[in-house]
């Protein structure tokens, strides 16, 4: 793509316009393609040099009285008020004259300031100093503009390289006074104070940022001068007045709006004029937008909200029929042929019934045995201790069940008491020889009356056990550790209204 203004055709856009000389850029090259021309002469070329300080968002021209040839790109040291100040070359030859031509400057002013020297290492030192400076002074001035209650903005601090004075950029809507100010500046920071009002855009161009095409802002990189931006230009353009989409980051309209509106201006020129109404037996057409690209008008009737492209020659025909006097039966749209390919819309699908609720509850059910499963094995981990495990909790649970040794000869008294126990038990049970888990069942199904008859008669059996074994300790205390099976949750507690099942003996060992 080239430059909008001079079609150079560089690479990537002349945003610098460095080659047309409409303006210059401080952060792009610029090549002097003049210099090397046959009509170039030494002696009468340029000898005044444009110098950008600050990045860029100052520039100036300085006369080059010294044999010193300085390329762009190279820093030196210049004059400035009651000092010296360190800048940047950033343009050189006879691309400054045209520059100077725009603004305005006179070449041969005699009190434009000169080119001192090269900076040396002191200016460097001291330059950056100052430099390091401003970020801190315009906070500071930021508070101090609050604190006196001045309606105005601080955009910029500028230091002179020398640090003697100090720029502040500003911008107001209406008249300030800041007299008071100055002197509180002038007698904290120790410089002398230039006060200096900008606008809402040169704001912009100092402070910087990316614009909604995604690239810098024209106006802080190569655009030199603002031009007045209106609603009609856009109007031409057939945009949408919207406030929001066409204003920058300055909150004012945006001026690329007026980079392409000479173009419109002229494919605009071959559209008729006074056509906004076209006479018809239905009613009145009015015309609605302007298409350049395509070369045709919309229009519209007034009995319906349907649109009515029109070529250009057929505007012009149904013109000078109206002209003289007549009214046309139809306004003879154009067919407009899209070639985009149609969008498949989706299908609508019916998954009514493809899952069931009983797999959803099947895999809930799944869900939280596991989930039971690994919480109860980490209660039991947590159980078992260091030196625990689970086989050591099953070996207690076993021993728990034998009677315990008193002196050398009671196991054998033992081992008689256990077997009058599992007769008195047999007894007590009426002989029920049914496994555990259903003769649980069957006392909790029975009533309360009937439940503490065999606990009773099971009492029994106990007795001649206390008889057999000398041990005077109740049943209860015997077995303090019931089998694994029926452990109870250690945050669950039996029912008070029933009590536990009656729990099984372990079978008499050889010895009985």
């Amino acid at each position: 793509m080239g430059c909008g203004s001079c079609g150079t055709g560089k690479p990537g856009g002349c945003k610098s316009h460095g080659s047309c000389g409409t303006g210059s850029c401080n952060r792009m090259n610029v090549h002097d393609w003049l210099m090397n021309l046959p009509f170039s002469d030494p002696e009468s070329s340029c000898k005044v040099v444009e110098v950008s300080f600050n990045k860029g968002s100052r520039k100036e021209y300085f006369r080059n009285n010294s044999l010193q040839y300085f390329e762009k790109g190279a820093y030196v040291t210049v004059e400035g008020v009651s000092g010296f100040d360190v800048g940047e070359i950033s343009l050189t030859g006879e691309l400054v004259r045209l520059q100077m031509k725009k603004k305005g400057v006179d070449e041969f002013n005699p009190d434009m300031k000169r080119i001192l020297r090269q900076p040396s290492e002191k200016d460097v030192e001291l330059f950056q100093q100052n430099k390091a400076r401003e970020p801190q002074m315009l906070m500071r001035c930021r508070a101090i503009a609050r604190q006196l209650n001045i309606q105005m903005k601080l955009s910029e601090v500028e230091i002179q390289a020398d640090g003697k004075k100090a720029t502040f950029f500003y911008t107001a809507d209406d008249r300030v006074d800041f007299r008071e100010m100055i002197k509180i500046y002038a007698g904290e920071f120790k410089v002398k104070v230039e006060m200096r009002q900008i606008g809402i855009r040169q704001e912009a161009a100092k402070v910087g940022g990316i614009g909604s095409c995604g690239r810098e802002l024209c106006c802080s990189t190569w655009l030199t001068d603002f031009k007045s931006v209106t609603t009609t230009a856009a109007r031409y353009q057939n945009l949408s007045i919207n406030q929001t989409k066409l204003s920058g980051q300055c909150g004012r309209l945006k001026c690329c709006l007026n980079y392409e509106l000479d173009t419109y201006l002229d494919a605009l020129q071959q559209f008729p004029d006074n056509a906004d109404t076209l006479e018809t037996t239905r009613g009145t057409a009015h015309l609605i937008k302007k298409d350049i690209f395509k070369n045709l008008m919309w229009y519209v009737l007034p009995d319906s909200s349907k649109q009515y492209p029109l070529t250009i020659q057929r505007v012009k025909e149904i013109k000078r029929l109206n002209g003289r006097g007549e009214k046309v039966e139809e306004l003879q749209a154009v067919e407009l042929v899209n070639n985009k390919p149609k969008e498949i819309e989706p299908q609508f699908v019916d998954v009514v019934g493809q899952i069931s609720l009983r797999s959803l509850e099947r895999g809930s059910k799944r869900r939280k045995e596991k989930d039971h499963r690994e919480q109860q094995q980490q209660r039991n981990d947590r159980k078992g201790g260091s030196g625990g495990g689970h086989n050591e909790r099953e070996a207690k649970a076993e021993r728990s069940h034998e009677p315990q040794q008193r002196g050398g000869g009671g196991g054998q008294q033992r081992n008689a008491g256990n077997e009058q126990q599992r007769q008195g038990n047999n007894q007590g049970g009426g002989g029920n020889n049914k496994p555990p888990q259903q003769q649980q069942q069957r006392n909790q199904q029975q009533k309360p009356k009937q439940q503490q008859q065999p606990q009773r008669q099971g009492g029994e059996g106990n007795n001649n056990q206390q008889q057999g074994s000398g041990n005077n300790k109740p049943p209860q205390q015997q077995q303090k550790h019931p089998p694994r099976q029926q452990r109870p949750h250690h945050n669950q507690r039996p029912p008070q209204d029933k009590k536990p099942p009656q729990q099984t003996p372990p079978p008499p060992s050889d010895k009985a």
